[in-house]
Formats: C-alpha cells, structure tokens, sequence
C-alpha cells in the first residue's frame, strides 16, 4: 500500500480527496499546515506527496524546499489553483515532480500519481522490501530468509507485472494477454498462477469481475 501525505487546509476538499484514494487503496496522512506536514515527514515515510500551496505557516514551495534541503527525495506533486509561469517555474525550481491545477479531475490526479509511483519504482535501486520477502527487480526473483523461490516462467511474469503496478488493480485480461501475447491464456490457469503466489506470502487482492491486485 502506497503511503501519500497530504497537505490540504480547504477542510471539503481534504476529506473528498482523502475519502477518494483510501477507496483507491492507497494509505493517506493528512496535514493542514506546513510546520504539521513537517512533522509527520519526521515520523514517517511516504512513497509521495500532495501539497497545496497556499497553506498556514509554511507554505507548499517552502515547504518542499525545506524538504529537498534535508534531503527528502519523495516525489511530490502541486495541487494548487496558481496557475501563471512564475508559480509553476518556482514549484519546479524547488523540487516539485509534477503541478496540478484546481479544480482538477480526480480521475486525471489518479493517473498522474500511478505515472509517479511506476517512474518511483523503476529508479529505486535493485531491491524491494515486502514484508518478509525480498523482491530482486532487476532479475526479476522472489526471495524469502534469502531462499530464492523457484517460480514457473508464467509465475515469474506475473511476478513482474504485479510488482510493477503495485497498488493498482489490473484487468485479467491484460494480465492474460501479458503472459502469452495473444490472449489464449484461461482464466483458469490465471487462478492457479496466483494461488501459487499468495502462497509465497504476497497480499493478493482478487478485485470480483475486473482482475487482481498487489497491496503493499
């Protein structure tokens, strides 16, 4: 499950937003000041951040430049109704990964944030912690007390596919043309591959008439 922090002061549009992405499963703090947001930074980790900028104490660049300072790497994006060429040049300047006008789309900010969370994972280094296993991205291995699991070929793409869209739901159908290239896979069969990986100890989640999903 990805963690996002959120930094929102409009009270309607925090709890919308928050209400929204737990639904999409994703696990969400919730700031209304900069100096607040600063804290939960202090305590916590997160795989992104949603920043307002126009916030009590801090606002959203200056508290990202603080962020970056202190070598926060966390991707971030701007929610914010400032729209001219100098606030979207000064987001950027101060570390901002991407800049999102109000009022926006939710659907566009959901797709914008799965863009940021895949470009995350590929740029991380070799290794993925997930609970007691130990995923190897660049071999594509499984690995449990540094035992590597033995997978069969059609397990190990799924394995890959699965942690590449982690936290996102993927149809069968797409998971099925992935394993073959022409869609003569059984859904059958489907099942089976994934039994085989909850077995390994990955939280599979069987998404009922659309397809299946890896919550971390």
């Amino acid at each position: 499950m990805a963690r996002i922090l959120l930094v929102e002061d409009d009270l309607i549009l925090s709890e919308t937003l928050v209400e929204l992405l737990e639904a999409e499963g994703y696990e969400v703090s919730l700031a209304t000041t900069g100096n607040k947001a600063l804290e939960i930074t202090y305590e916590n980790s997160f795989e992104l951040m949603l920043f307002d900028v126009n916030i009590p104490d801090l606002n959203g660049f200056e508290l990202l430049k603080n962020l970056r300072e202190a070598d926060n790497t966390t991707p971030c994006i701007f929610l914010t109704s400032l729209n001219d060429i100098a606030s979207l040049s000064r987001g950027f300047e101060v570390g901002a990964d991407d800049y999102l006008k109000k009022p926006f789309d939710f659907d566009e900010l959901l797709v914008r944030i799965q863009a940021i969370l895949r470009k995350s994972f590929a740029s991380k280094e070799n290794e993925v912690h997930y609970k007691d296993l130990l995923y190897k991205i660049k071999t594509n291995e499984l690995f449990k007390d540094e035992k590597l699991i033995l997978l069969a070929p059609q397990e190990q793409k799924l394995l890959a596919i699965l942690f590449k869209h982690i936290n996102e739901t993927i149809t069968k159908y797409d998971l099925l043309y992935e394993l073959d290239g022409a869609n003569e896979s059984s859904e059958g069969a489907l099942r089976v591959y994934m039994t085989k990986l909850r077995k390994t100890g990955l939280e599979i989640q069987t998404i009922k008439g659309i397809g299946y999903r890896l919550v971390k």
